[in-house]
């Protein structure tokens, strides 16, 4: 396996410390955190609600973002 040497800044390494399980190492961290994950985990996250209103939202910027390019 190859290893790299990384430097970081204190509130990175801190932020990376903080997400640390007991039994992980920090290039587990550092996988865990950037691995990509299927739309289909955020299934749910938001309420019917809140789903609705951020559609509403991007709809009209959309809409506004149309008008100002005519």
């Amino acid at each position: 396996m190859t290893v790299r040497t990384l430097t970081v800044t204190e509130e990175a390494y801190r932020r990376l410390r903080a997400n640390k399980g007991d039994s992980e190492s920090f290039s587990d961290v550092v996988i865990r955190l950037t691995q990509r994950r299927p739309l289909s985990d955020f299934a749910g996250a938001l309420s019917h609600g809140t789903a609705t209103a951020l559609r509403d939202a991007v709809e009209a910027d959309r809409a506004e973002r149309r008008r100002l390019d005519r």
